[in-house]
Order: structure tokens, then sequence, then C-alpha cells
């Protein structure tokens, strides 16, 4: 993982009042919950007496009750009660203090920072120059047996579209791919597909492309968006399970009338091409080894995968980064 940076990690729906949600992210068993405010808590899912999971137990008096003997929590994972002491106790408890994890939501996800706690950034990565609150959208979300490097690089992938998507996205035979041109500014990687049909001529450069109005966008670490038009958007967070597993959370968005009712149906209409698409790579995608890419590896790579080059070396040194203490 690229540490000191926001994870989107789960739709913000995703954890209800009064409701304990238990997720692995980070390839970390995590508990999530609300406070009486609506205020996340995100904890080690491992109660620090007996190492029973906290994910069991229930949301009392603003903190997490782990279900085994009933110590308390609080969103920063303080122990703030051990029944068994009795209320009057006034001894120091802070060796029962749990290991937390920073958490914020912006536009309906929640973010966990995976890194050290005085490196936290301000800014959610989002593309807020491209989704405001005139859109709706629809979210559907999938389980790949995939490392997340893969997930993400599938979509900067120009090369794969006439043969994975050949009955979707991928229509016309279009398996010459000129460049493509592929852009790094401002913190995001954008490319766009080129393809044509072959019919013996040369492939044009990425310097002889240009990006097109329809094109993909990717920032670090986990957050993807298809530009298909001004009114119509697709943004995908790859949540990090571990390893080896990914959450891929798909969401259509639509302004494409000014009725923002009939908006809502396309999204939601929008949400199955969206899986018919998705499973199309899911198919193959899953069976790549290794797991996990790397910018170093035995793959052969071609012309055409200039956005997937780009995104290893960017990763690769964000990586290089001094190590995040959890990960020594």
């Amino acid at each position: 993982m690229i540490a000191n940076q926001w994870y989107a990690i789960l739709p913000s729906k995703a954890v209800k009042a009064d409701r304990i949600t238990g997720v692995k992210r980070m390839g970390l068993d995590l508990a999530l919950f609300r406070n009486s405010k609506g205020e996340l808590g995100c904890v080690v899912d491992q109660c620090t007496h007996r190492g029973a999971a906290l994910s069991l137990g229930k949301v009392k008096d603003d903190c997490i009750q782990c279900p085994f003997h009933g110590l308390e929590f609080n969103k920063i994972g303080q122990c703030t009660f051990i029944p068994a002491n009795g209320t009057s106790s006034a001894a120091d408890i802070s060796r029962y203090n749990v290991r937390h994890y920073p958490v914020r939501e912006g536009n309906g996800i929640i973010y966990m920072w995976y890194g050290d706690e005085e490196k936290i950034k301000q800014d959610l990565p989002f593309f807020d120059n491209e989704i405001d609150d005139s859109y709706v959208f629809s979210e559907v979300e999938d389980h790949w047996n995939s490392h997340y490097s893969r997930c993400i690089e599938n979509q900067l992938d120009v090369v794969h579209l006439p043969f994975v998507h050949k009955s979707t996205i991928g229509r016309g035979n279009k398996t010459l791919v000129n460049g493509p041109k592929v852009i790094w500014e401002d913190g995001i990687l954008t490319t766009s597909a080129n393809n044509e049909q072959d019919h013996g001529q040369k492939p044009r450069s990425p310097e002889e492309c240009v990006i097109k109005d329809t094109h993909v966008s990717f920032m670090f670490p986990n957050v993807w968006v298809n530009h298909i038009s001004e009114k119509i958007k697709v943004i995908i967070y790859f949540a990090p399970v571990d390893d080896e597993n990914t959450v891929l959370y798909i969401r259509f968005y639509c302004k494409a009338t000014s009725f923002r009712p009939l908006n809502s149906f396309i999204a939601y209409i929008g949400k199955f091409a969206n899986i018919k698409i998705e499973r199309q790579d899911k198919r193959i995608v899953i069976t790549q080894k290794p797991k996990a890419s790397a910018l170093r590896s035995d793959e052969k790579l071609l012309p055409g995968d200039g956005p997937i080059v780009m995104y290893r070396k960017i990763r690769e040194d964000l990586k290089k980064t001094p190590p995040y203490k959890e990960d020594l």
C-alpha cells in the first residue's frame, strides 16, 4: 500500500446509527461506528482485553462496547469504562486503549487515513471539479479476487477494449492502438482511447494523439472517473481488502435532463450497464499473476500500455516516502 494517503474504503451509508460495521481493509480487521452526533469511529476489530471481535458488540453511550466483557471504547479508541472494575474505579485504564484510524467523509464516501497521523492531509481525493450536487448517482459494489493495483490498471488499459469488451464499449474491431496520450498534472493521471481499425497504417505516437472529450482520469491512491460526457460520468473507488482482494464501488452519475427524478432513473439503469461491462473485465483480471502489479516485472509491455507504465512509475515514487510504522 502507499502510505500516508486517504483511502476511499466504504460508502457512508454502510455505517448506520447504533450499528457496528465490521470490514477488512488494507489487510486490517476494522470496526466502524457512529456516536450520537453521527461522528465516525474506526478501531481495530479486536478487544485489547481478551481479543474478541468488537464488531460483534454494540454502540453504547457514544462508545463501542465489547460483546465479551463489556469494555467500552470511544471513537478514537480510548477505553472509557471497564464494568468489572466498577463505576467507582479511578484507575488508569489507558493501557486498554485500542488502535484507531482517522476517518472522514466526503461525497457519501468514507475515507481512512493509512499513515502517520501527524502527516494527515486536508483534502480528500475526489473529482470535485467533475461532480457537484446537480448530479444524482446510483451505486453498485463488487468483490474482485485481485490486488487493487490490477483493478486500477484495468481501467487505464486502452489495449483490451476490442477484445474484452467487443460486445459493449469495445465494438467496432478497433484493434490498432494510437498513442495513447497520457497526462500527469495536478495529481491527476488522464488518458483516452485513440484506437481505430487496422488497415495496415502505422500507429500514431502519443504526441500525435489528443485527450478526447470521453476520457478517464485517476487520482491516487484509489479513485477513478470515466468522463463519458459533461452530463454522464462513472466513478469507481477501489477499496483494498488485502493483498489479493478488492471491493469496487461503481457509481453512475447523471444530470442528463432538468428533471431530477428522471436522472435518478437513468442512473439506476446505467448501474446495470456498469455491471455488465465490469463483469467482462473481472473475468479476466482476476486471473492475472502475480496478484499485484509492479514497475519492475517480467511482463512484456506494449507501447499502448503507456497509461499503465505511468501509473506504475508514480505509484513506485509515492511508495518511496519514509515507511509508515505499521509497515515496518
